[in-house]
């Protein structure tokens, strides 16, 4: 079946000197916004992540500001529940939803860090923020699905009369992702979520994800599909590739101070099991290598698949074989590895799926 490709795309051109760890910071370009955009679609992508951060620019800005830049782009707009009303949250994606002609999804993130969201004033524990994601994701689909005024009394959320005039283009409503690799994620994700989102870890530990949130999804009748979040580092031959991954590890390195403090344990369950997996070895099944989120503190999306882009595919096609349907896909030369994804990537990753639904392998 057809596989999801997903980029991602910054508010503000970095100047990582092609090693950006994070995009979703910095300040407002909005004819960067629109490149960025533009060639995203240019390369084939289906879909782009429009990142949150407590000190970055708005999410649902952005996206806006790029739709009306594209024609046939969608946007995967992360949104962090407790910030907005349910109710509120539920018509601001219908809105968009209905101006882009269906273009947009929502990627539910709790957060995993009490000091990312203490700046923006909330204090709740971890898992008190999950039962409150719960809540809140039950009052958004509601609120998107209802045809008459509800009441609804829970724990973080009392309304009456509760109603949208706004419908979603798409139907039943628009998509909800969802990331978080927590026990208290896995039982809301499990509730909520069409497409659970997991960083790239081995194939064991993806394989083993997937199984609990089957299960855990099976529980509620529901049956969520799932994407795996890479940072493709590709050359013309392998020695290039390794070569350009070794540069990008210095190049993050370099970029924390020798006298920095040790970073503290992460808060995040998703990083302390790349952190986990880096310190088994360098280098995982095919092409999966760790050392970026080693030296990063596994700071989001930073495990890599090295190689020609003929190779990256066939480590891709190995999480197809589990059941894999999209893959998240975006560089540490953010701008320029959208167009050689475009020109290099994601065509072979289409010829490849189609050439093993024919011929389909035993996981």
């Amino acid at each position: 079946m057809p596989v999801e490709v997903l980029g991602m795309i910054g508010a503000m051109r970095e100047a990582s000197g092609g090693a950006a760890v994070s995009i979703i910071g910095g300040g407002v370009d909005g004819d960067y916004i629109a490149e960025f955009a533009r060639a995203h679609e240019a390369a084939g992508f289906d879909q782009v992540l429009v990142g949150y951060g407590s000190v970055s620019a708005d999410g649902m800005a952005v996206a806006a500001h790029a739709i009306s830049q594209t024609t046939r782009l969608h946007y995967l707009i992360a949104h962090r529940p407790g910030f907005v009303t349910p109710t509120l949250a539920a018509r601001k994606f219908a809105t968009l939803d209905r101006l882009s002609g269906g273009r947009v999804s929502m990627h539910v993130i709790t957060g995993g860090s009490d000091v990312d969201l203490q700046r923006d004033g909330d204090w709740l524990d971890h898992d008190t923020r999950y039962r409150r994601t719960d809540e809140y994701l039950a009052v958004v689909h509601r609120t998107w699905t209802s045809t008459e005024p509800f009441d609804f009394e829970g724990e973080f959320y009392r309304l009456r009369g509760a109603f949208s005039d706004v419908r979603c283009v798409q139907q039943p409503h628009v998509p909800v992702y969802f990331g978080g690799s927590s026990a208290a994620a896995l039982a809301v994700g499990a509730k909520h979520a069409d497409v659970y989102m997991l960083w790239g870890e081995p194939l064991s530990g993806i394989r083993q994800q997937m199984d609990e949130v089957r299960a855990a999804a099976g529980a509620h009748g529901r049956e969520p599909s799932f994407s795996v979040s890479f940072r493709p580092i590709i050359a013309d031959n392998e020695e290039a590739a390794w070569e350009r991954a070794r540069r990008i590890l210095a190049g993050v390195t370099a970029a924390r101070p020798a006298d920095a403090p040790a970073r503290p344990r992460p808060q995040a369950v998703g990083s302390q099991r790349l952190l986990e997996f880096a310190a088994q070895g360098e280098l995982h099944d095919r092409r999966l290598w760790m050392p970026v989120a080693a030296a990063t503190g596994a700071a989001g999306n930073t495990s890599a698949l090295v190689g020609t882009p003929a190779q990256v595919v066939e480590a891709l096609l190995d999480y197809y074989d589990l059941g894999v349907r999209a893959f998240l896909l975006r560089g540490f030369d953010p701008l320029a590895d959208a167009h050689d994804y475009g020109r290099e990537l994601i065509p072979r990753l289409h010829e490849a799926v189609l050439s093993r639904d024919r011929h389909p392998v035993s996981v």
